[in-house]
């Protein structure tokens, strides 16, 4: 009799562990959760992340705090290895793309991040943590390895 009140209540303990585990797995975000402008982690931009025709979110400039070059001309996205697309104001560009949310990892992935500055293109994922809608991690890697790479923070502007 006492062994059978022991395995009982190893049972339950087990069974509240198990459901309490589960109900920790639940995810805090939705999709759509993610759209909005943020200021990049130099604050020296403001990105607009949408949702594209495709169903996929994108991102791109609105704003940038030097937005000229010092003849007065717009910026230009220069350093692009396409020479078709060097005239490209970077006013309007969009350099975020393809990003799918991921319910599982409760992020959104599988998009690319197009840097300007240096003309290159990277794999990516971004993500909230800790139930935080105001604060974007941005991680940027080389070849599907995530750990080769850099994490930006961005925060939301409040409109």
């Amino acid at each position: 009799m006492k062994h059978f009140r022991i395995y009982s209540i190893a049972t339950l303990f087990i069974l509240l562990v198990s459901g309490f585990k589960s109900d920790q797995s639940i995810k805090s975000f939705k999709p759509n959760d993610i759209t909005g402008i943020y200021w990049t982690a130099e604050k020296d931009a403001k990105v607009k992340i949408f949702l594209a025709k495709n169903g996929k979110y994108s991102g791109k400039t609105v704003w940038m705090a030097e937005p000229d070059n010092p003849d007065g001309s717009p910026k230009k996205d220069v350093n692009n290895p396409n020479e078709d697309l060097r005239d490209r104001e970077r006013i309007g560009l969009v350099f975020l793309k393809y990003f799918e949310y991921d319910e599982d990892d409760d992020r959104w992935e599988n998009g690319t991040v197009y840097d300007p500055r240096n003309g290159k293109t990277y794999d990516g994922y971004l993500k909230f943590e800790n139930g935080d809608k105001n604060t974007l991690y941005l991680r940027g890697y080389i070849a599907g390895m995530t750990w080769l790479g850099r994490t930006s923070t961005w925060t939301r502007v409040e409109e």
